[in-house]
């Protein structure tokens, strides 16, 4: 996909992206405390069911599921040796599960290096980290990239600088938001999205942090700022902890329908799901798209 693929493709009044993946993958039986991405690999019918359920929900992107297959994260596994085959197997699986239906975009996330203030050798350090993950994922055969969950707007710089240097694939980034209002790091709405539309992302937004109802001021901040397409991609709610260690969302999916109605309402162009929401949140959001 070029960038003008991806302008022609926002083009459309909304583009319909994935839902949550970890959630679902604990739902389905993975552990915690393993590496996600080697359990995925361990376990391809469980993705593959899941994405090709969510290409048929309507998804028009879904993700490659290596959010944390960098070589600082993996490194906590004793896995950052099989880089390359995790990342490209995952970028199989999802290529096999959209089928030609849908986009597959490399996902990438923190890198687990601390990025300190004015220190150019901590941002060179996390920036080679994304640099080599982001070439692995171009050379698999990503569609676009999908810089997301990002809780520090340094972080955020460093993933999209070393994306721009390795491939020319459209780059979407997506930040992560307390609920005050800014990152962890102390990034608000309005500052991220100025910056990365300046740095060059092709489109910029929020996802994780909470349900539609509580990113929809942040969402408005952000179309405030920025010409690019704006991309929603929220929680079902807030997470509800059992008495069992479990953790469940509280949106039910008609609920996080209503919500993401709003979200749309305001300008919002790519949309989506986060943790708690499930192929069936996607079909009713597609719904209110048609």
């Amino acid at each position: 996909m070029t960038k003008e693929d991806f302008r022609q493709l926002t083009n459309a009044p909304i583009i319909l992206y994935d839902g949550g993946t970890g959630t679902n993958l604990i739902a389905a039986g993975m552990p915690r405390g393993v590496c996600p991405e080697a359990w995925i690999l361990e376990n391809p019918d469980v993705i593959l069911k899941l994405q090709k359920d969510y290409v048929e929900a309507g998804s028009q992107i879904i993700l490659a599921s290596t959010f944390g297959a960098n070589r600082e994260r993996l490194k906590g596994y004793r896995k950052d040796g099989e880089i390359a085959q995790i990342n490209q197997g995952i970028v199989d699986l999802a290529k096999q599960a959209a089928a030609g239906k849908a986009y597959v975009a490399g996902d990438i996330s923190m890198s687990g290096v601390m990025i300190y203030p004015d220190d150019d050798e901590s941002f060179e350090e996390a920036a080679e980290v994304y640099r080599e993950q982001a070439r692995i994922l171009a050379d698999a055969g990503v569609d676009l990239f999908a810089i997301e969950t990002m809780i520090s707007l340094e972080d955020a710089r460093a993933a999209l600088q070393a994306v721009r240097e390795v491939s020319d694939l459209p780059v979407m980034v997506t930040m992560s938001f307390e609920p005050n209002g800014k990152t962890l790091y102390g990034d608000t709405p309005e500052h991220a999205a100025a910056v990365l539309t300046e740095e060059g992302a092709d489109a910029v937004g929020i996802n994780c942090s909470a349900g539609p109802d509580m990113i929809l001021p942040h969402i408005e901040t952000m179309l405030r700022t920025t010409q690019l397409p704006v991309i929603a991609k929220p929680n079902a709610g807030l997470p509800v902890a059992g008495s069992d260690g479990s953790v469940t969302y509280e949106m039910t999916v008609e609920e996080f329908a209503a919500g993401m109605k709003a979200l749309v309402g305001a300008g919002a162009r790519i949309v989506g799901g986060c943790c708690g929401t499930t192929p069936a949140y996607i079909r009713a959001l597609a719904e209110i798209v048609r």
